[in-house]
């Protein structure tokens, strides 16, 4: 995969060379929205495309919002296949106490534990499922910012007293604030982060997990059709920056599960790489689950290997 940014006003224009040499011509706007795409190596009709080339065609479109994002910062990037974004939710969990991570992702561990042993669900498996291991478990994960480690943090306390919100209640749990204060919260985080990206402050080192969402369920019913459900909490009114989904594993001790969650999210990041065309980065060459969409790919179309397969010598090939 290869790119040229064209032109730039209203719209970011490129043109993206493909893993077969087809060139796409695209523009999208700051927001990564695609607002033009032309090539003339596929059909222009995606239906009348074989599965393999409306592939090439969303990897070309995948590369062009990561490269406008590397090249010129802007959030062109939608979370579910943002490696940067993805990784920093894992840098991010791999600071958390164990008491911190049980209390984030001790319910999603119960409920996949209840599979293996006696342990009681923490929520119930849909009646309609095709079967118990026809469900995944999924969660929301969002970052957020230790305000008193950003070089703004004056400019923080006087959102915060803006806001009306206290500061010291940023241990607190998210279910145990009223309505009010959780939505003040929404707004100051979100500003937050709006003063970051404005001032062009590289927050990383600030970067924490700023709430999850309860757990809930996507299945396949007993005639094949897809069910996906919604959390009954959800701590802020936007895109989650990793959505994880999780099959009925046994997710072993404590540490094991970290273990696996950890390796779990590089899977993520590998599946971001290789579906817009990329080989990943030498540390997340791994092999395992990562996101459904993906494995289903992989398993789909010849033109990837298996990744999902813990035997699959083909990950140092390129994609």
């Amino acid at each position: 995969m290869d790119a040229i940014i064209t032109g730039e006003s209203e719209r970011v224009g490129l043109s993206v060379i493909d893993n077969n040499d087809v060139e796409h011509l695209i523009e999208m706007d700051e927001s990564g929205e695609i607002k033009y795409h032309e090539q003339d190596g596929y059909a222009d009709d995606p239906s009348q495309r074989s599965d393999e080339s409306n592939e090439h065609v969303e990897q070309a479109r995948r590369f062009a919002q990561y490269y406008v994002y590397a090249e010129r910062g802007y959030d062109t990037v939608p979370p579910d296949i943002h490696p940067e974004r993805i990784d920093a939710v894992r840098q991010a969990i791999q600071t958390l106490t164990d008491a911190e991570f049980d209390a984030l992702f001790g319910e999603l561990k119960q409920q996949l534990q209840s599979y293996h042993d006696d342990t009681e669900r923490a929520i119930l498996i849909p009646a309609d499922a095709a079967g118990p291991n026809s469900v995944l478990y999924r969660q929301h994960v969002y970052l957020g910012i230790d305000t008193t480690q950003t070089e703004f943090a004056d400019e923080v306390e006087t959102l915060a007293t803006v806001h009306g919100i206290n500061l010291k209640d940023a241990d607190t749990s998210v279910s145990e604030l009223s309505d009010s204060t959780r939505s003040a919260w929404q707004s100051f985080t979100e500003q937050v982060e709006s003063l970051a990206r404005n001032r062009d402050i590289d927050a990383s080192d600030a970067l924490e997990i700023g709430g999850v969402s309860s757990l809930y369920t996507a299945y396949v019913d007993s005639s094949g059709r897809e069910h996906i459900g919604e959390p009954a909490d959800d701590p802020f009114n936007r895109e989650p920056d990793t959505l994880i989904e999780l099959a009925p594993i046994e997710p072993g001790s404590l540490e094991q599960f970290r273990e696996y969650f950890d390796h779990y999210l590089q899977c993520q990041i590998r599946d971001c790489f290789v579906r817009m065309g990329l080989h990943p980065p030498e540390e997340f060459c791994v092999l395992g689950p990562g996101r459904i969409e993906a494995a289903e790919q992989y398993k789909r179309l010849e033109m990837y290997p298996d990744f999902t397969d813990p035997d699959n010598d083909r990950l140092l090939a390129t994609p």
